[in-house]
């Protein structure tokens, strides 16, 4: 399945129905009088979060969504149905952006969000409403009110507890692969990634979710290589890791470029918590380690982590480095009741 993280949809809500004009003249019956229905409420347009979605790639083959308009008034007092909400799905971490592209409309961050963004217009009343003391024939009805209609934006930033960075062929992929059970492709040259990757990570009885993202080189922030588009997919992350290439000419201009980078992103990623790691140190001699070791303890104020994606060495002691930052992880409503109830006894006659 392809990886779609931004969409531009049409959406409508329903007109409400007309209401009715209709005159109520049967025969046994002493009194007529007016008997005409209200029209139905139009449908709305609702946004829910469910499970088992991680792309946009549904509305790249569908993107207007009208709902049903309601049911006119009858006579003989019957109201008209009301339409039916159309209901788009969408994926934890999706976002709602008006057709500017920067007013947020709403935020999807929890399982199960509901959000109407179109309500269906009022359906009209019918003459049978108007009906009064003073006025026992009325002869007027009003039309049903029109639905709302705009364009919008859905952008989808995955729900990770970290984040990948670093230049292209850094071994983030490689990484990933290794501490969890995700399949991202694996080649030497640059831009083997293409869209983010996610994994969840065992260590030591911990669980946590990795996100991987296709790798910045300099000017990503003006749209050179694959731009910067990517880099909202780490801003819900808590802590990023950035892994430098020990293979690289130099580790610390290497450091510097994806923090130039970050920097100049607008999602305040350049504050958010970093472990640095030089990755591929198997690839190099004692000599040269010690070197680029050095270079990148300059640029990046702190003494870097060893790594080899390759061979796992290391790896552990960048999880635990990870999972220190991340901190506990969240108690779901079930487990705290489950905590609360009465401890288990066996049953005594």
């Amino acid at each position: 399945m392809k990886f779609l993280d931004e969409a531009k949809v049409y959406i409508r809500s329903g007109d409400g129905g007309n209401g009715c004009v209709a005159f109520r003249r049967e025969k046994y019956i002493e009194f007529g009088g007016p008997s005409g229905g209200n029209g139905g409420r139009g449908g709305d347009v609702i946004i829910e979060v469910v499970d088992g979605l991680n792309t946009l790639i549904d509305y790249r083959y569908q993107q207007h969504f009208k709902a049903p308009k309601g049911t006119n008034g009858m006579g003989k007092d019957r109201h008209g149905a009301n339409g039916k909400a159309v209901t788009l799905k969408v994926p934890v971490g999706t976002q709602i952006f008006d057709e500017d592209r920067e007013t947020l409309i709403h935020d999807f961050t929890k399982l199960g969000e509901i959000f109407v963004l179109a309500e269906g217009g009022n359906g009209g009343f019918g003459n049978a409403h108007f009906k009064s003391s003073t006025n026992r024939a009325p002869r007027n009805a009003n039309p049903g009110q029109t639905g709302e209609e705009r364009w919008i934006w859905l952008r989808l930033k995955l729900i990770a507890d970290a984040g990948l960075v670093g230049l292209p062929n850094a071994g983030k992929s490689t990484f990933l692969s290794v501490v969890s059970a995700a399949k991202p492709k694996i080649a030497d040259y640059p831009f083997t990634t293409l869209h983010p990757q996610l994994g969840v990570v065992d260590i030591d009885s911990r669980e946590f979710v990795l996100a991987d993202i296709p790798g910045l080189i300099e000017g990503a922030h003006e749209g050179a290589g694959l731009g910067d588009r990517f880099l909202g997919h780490v801003e819900r992350c808590r802590v990023l890791l950035h892994l430098i290439d020990a293979t690289c000419e130099h580790a610390g201009k290497a450091y510097k470029t994806v923090r130039t980078e970050l920097e100049a992103y607008e999602g305040d990623l350049a504050n958010k918590v970093e472990i640095v790691a030089l990755n591929k140190i198997d690839a190099v001699t004692p000599e040269q380690l010690k070197q680029q070791k050095d270079r990148l303890k300059r640029a990046a104020k702190k003494t870097p982590l060893l790594i080899a994606g390759a061979t796992g060495e290391g790896v552990k002691e960048a999880l635990r480095a990870l999972v220190a930052e991340i901190g506990e992880a969240p108690v779901s409503d079930k487990a705290k009741a489950m905590n609360a109830s009465a401890p288990w006894a066996p049953l005594t006659n």
